[in-house]
């Protein structure tokens, strides 16, 4: 992993492929917690059986849940020594591929750059999660962070 502790560190990264998480299971349970919390329970995510007979032949993961797991995936590839850290948006998400449960998923990510806001640094990173097998990435997008140094 690697650690980052001020503005310019971050800025002479820009640019610099940052690594990649660990594989992370998405299983049916939390595709189901996540159906209750949103309150979307389309089939495709939650009907095992009829997710069997449907296009993928098995259920698979929402679109924004594969998305909010960014931030879990992101802080085993880099760290920001900093007093405070916030999710400030993504820029061009997209959903590529789905993510059949069961499936293995990780993040890469390229810092993309680093502005000053305020007191804050802007940290845009393009971060893509993987399915592992699928031959395209099943979710693309630039994530956004203000950190507080």
């Amino acid at each position: 992993m690697r650690t980052f502790t001020s503005a310019e560190e971050l800025e002479a990264a820009v640019g610099v492929e940052l690594g990649h998480s660990d594989w992370l299971e998405v299983t049916q349970d939390r595709i189901d917690r996540f159906a209750e919390a949103t309150g979307d329970h389309q089939w495709i995510h939650v009907d095992v059986e009829r997710a069997a007979a449907g296009p993928f032949g098995r259920t698979i993961a929402h679109g924004y849940l594969t998305a909010s797991l960014i931030p879990v995936l992101v802080q085993q590839i880099y760290k920001i020594d900093a007093k405070m850290g916030v999710n400030y948006g993504l820029n061009k998400l997209r959903f590529p591929s789905p993510v059949p449960v069961g499936s293995l998923i990780r993040a890469s990510s390229v810092l993309k750059d680093v502005s000053p806001v305020g007191e804050a640094v802007q940290v845009v990173t393009a971060t893509t999660i993987s399915t592992q097998d699928a031959t395209k990435p099943s979710v693309v997008a630039e994530h956004v962070a203000r950190y507080y140094l």
